[in-house]
């Protein structure tokens, strides 16, 4: 979708229409589900709030959502009062855990986003298991999606993305991805909108991870066109399903 049309039908409109076909399409809520928002105090994570608050009319189904910010020896948000009144605001509780990311380091190693993600990823879990939740969403975006594809291809020699519903064979629990449908510049348009994109935090290690520069890749690859990246998008799911119905 072009950045002409967020303007004119209003990038908020937008987005909520984006992530209610991607809860649809894909079944990401049903009535009862209790919901745990992993919020960084960033754009996505924020506009993810946003917008499953928003969207509940729309969905007429029942659910809870909460949300859990991790700070970190490393990382907290600058701007957590702000982000508190915003969720509660939009009906949602909030709670901070603490994680001593870099101190769990190994000696020798240095800190890089996939330890912090995984540090994160695994106190998420816990959270969610010991509160009785049966759902974690993530702010995940398209982008995010395409660039993972390919980090993996190139760097694990894996072919897989981030579905967007991904459930646990070890525990009754369900990731969820609203923002699938999503590009970034999407979601920025919202943030900007809406006022987020004021407040929002960027982690201090994001602008030297691999991903920067893939990212660089793809935009050459796709000449900005969000037609194309679709297209890859939709590419990545029917391969996986022919994986699926070759095994």
């Amino acid at each position: 979708m072009s950045e002409r049309l967020c303007r004119k039908r209003g990038a908020s409109v937008v987005a909520q229409k984006l992530v209610a076909r991607a809860v649809f399409d894909h079944n990401l809520i049903c009535s009862g589900d209790r919901i745990l928002i992993a919020v960084s105090g960033g754009k996505d994570s924020t506009v993810l709030a946003m917008m499953l608050s928003l969207l509940r009319p729309a969905l007429k189904v029942e659910y809870q959502l909460a949300g859990l910010h991790i700070s970190t020896d490393f990382c907290s948000c600058c701007k957590r009062q702000e982000l508190i009144k915003r969720l509660e605001s939009w009906g949602i509780p909030f709670e901070d855990v603490f994680v001593p990311v870099v101190g769990r380091l190994k000696a020798g190693r240095k800190m890089n986003c996939y330890w912090c993600s995984t540090q994160r990823r695994a106190e998420l879990i816990a959270y969610a298991l010991s509160h009785n939740f049966n759902k974690i969403a993530l702010g995940h975006h398209l982008d995010d999606n395409i660039e993972t594809y390919f980090m993996n291809i190139t760097a694990a020699g894996k072919l897989c993305g981030m579905p967007a519903l991904l459930r646990y064979n070890k525990y009754p629990l369900a990731l969820i991805r609203p923002l699938s449908y999503l590009e970034e510049r999407q979601v920025v348009a919202c943030a900007d909108e809406t006022g987020l994109l004021q407040s929002a935090c960027t982690c201090p290690y994001g602008r030297n991870s691999q991903r920067v520069s893939v990212r660089k890749k793809i935009a050459d690859l796709c000449g900005g066109s969000g037609a194309v990246k679709r297209r890859m998008v939709k590419a990545f799911d029917e391969e996986a399903l022919c994986r699926m119905k070759l095994n």
